[in-house]
């Protein structure tokens, strides 16, 4: 247009170097910009009972997955990837969990929201002792 500056080369290249990451999504949570991460979609076998104490919780990054115990000894899973943007839940603070991308926290016993932009609670995740370690069995 005549009268009007055209945009510095700057700009020109601030702007494309700001639109991958918008167009991303939220899968700009993920590590390293790729996918989002995911729940298990099959068994897996997390770790050894012992290892989530009664009234406590685990966490499992590598499956992205929590797990705690009641007082009667039952077992509870969820999924740690965050229902506000799909960013995994890396930090386990008693029985809060607590989503580094935008604040949200959970309850690990109950996978219930405790603080927002997170307003869903957390898919809860078929859990059982077999053969002497923690399994998640999301097909079952």
């Amino acid at each position: 247009m005549p009268g009007r500056p055209s945009p510095s080369r700057r700009t020109l290249l601030r702007g494309a170097a700001l639109t991958p990451v918008a167009a991303l999504g939220p899968a700009a949570c993920a590590p390293g910009g790729g996918p989002a991460p995911a729940a298990p979609t099959g068994p897996v076998e997390l770790g050894a009972p012992d290892e989530v104490p009664e009234g406590g919780a685990a966490l499992y990054r590598d499956h992205d997955v929590v797990v705690s115990r009641a007082a009667d000894g039952s077992l509870k899973a969820y999924s740690t990837i965050c229902t506000h943007a799909g960013c995994p839940i890396g930090k386990l603070e008693g029985t809060r969990l607590v989503c580094f991308c935008h604040g949200s926290e959970f309850d690990a016993t109950t996978g219930e929201v405790l603080r927002s932009p997170a307003t869903v609670p957390l898919p809860e995740l078929p859990v059982r002792e077999e053969n002497g370690a923690i399994v998640v069995r999301p097909d079952a």
